[in-house]
């Protein structure tokens, strides 16, 4: 369901706003209204406010193809920053932008399954590319140097965007050496200088690609 009707369905009053009209149709297209007894027989009430509540909870959304069309083109989007966010180019260790996964994705004709999620596309997507062009799930290692007064608070905001630690000092300072998605680069960088106010340093130490049995998205 989507947020649209979810929150219609919390606020009795905003259906109004979701519904073109609270009649229920046997026959939409031909404007066959349904008989009060058959509505209590399928909904067990004739209330139509209640029975549009039914609906919206456990109908199925139809969508003109022009929706579906722009529904699926958005899914296509969202597969090849997926991709782009979760691999790299294996011989100069550097990301593919999501344009180029996107170009990639139509020369193979990939075609989009409005049923499964974006996620699990996007590991079919990595499978299938590799039989074209060099790409491979990798991570990026990185080092940073914290003051020790921002140490403990930046760790934990810092905590959601890491994957592995693979090294942690703390003396005077909070230095650690972790792996990282690259598409996660560019906040764990705003978030140290922001939080540092430019006393933190980050530094890229590698790439460290991912295992080929590895096969979740995090």
């Amino acid at each position: 369901m989507t947020p649209i009707l979810q929150e219609a369905l919390r606020r009795e009053k905003d259906l109004d706003e979701v519904l073109q009209t609270n009649t229920v149709f046997v026959n939409v297209s031909k404007g066959q209204v349904a008989k009060k007894d058959d509505l209590s027989s399928a909904f067990g009430t004739d209330d139509l406010t209640e029975i549009c509540k039914q609906i919206l909870a456990k109908g199925e959304l139809q969508v003109s193809d022009k929706e579906r069309q722009s529904q699926l083109e958005q899914m296509f989007r969202d597969i090849a920053t997926i991709v782009a966010e979760k691999c790299v180019n294996p011989e100069t260790k550097r990301p593919y932008t999501v344009s180029l996964i996107e170009r990639a994705m139509k020369d193979i004709h990939y075609s989009v399954k409005a049923n499964k999620s974006t996620k699990q596309q996007a590991l079919e997507v990595i499978k299938q590319l590799k039989e074209s062009i060099q790409i491979q799930r990798a991570h990026m290692r990185l080092r940073f140097i914290l003051p020790a007064k921002d140490g403990k608070r930046l760790k934990e905001k810092l905590k959601p965007l890491i994957n592995t630690v693979e090294n942690e000092e703390f003396d005077d300072q909070l230095e650690m050496v972790c792996l990282i998605d690259p598409g996660c680069f560019r906040d764990i960088d705003e978030l140290i200088r922001c939080e540092t106010k430019g006393k933190g340093t980050l530094e890229v130490l590698s790439l460290k690609d991912v295992e080929e049995g590895d096969e979740k998205l995090e």
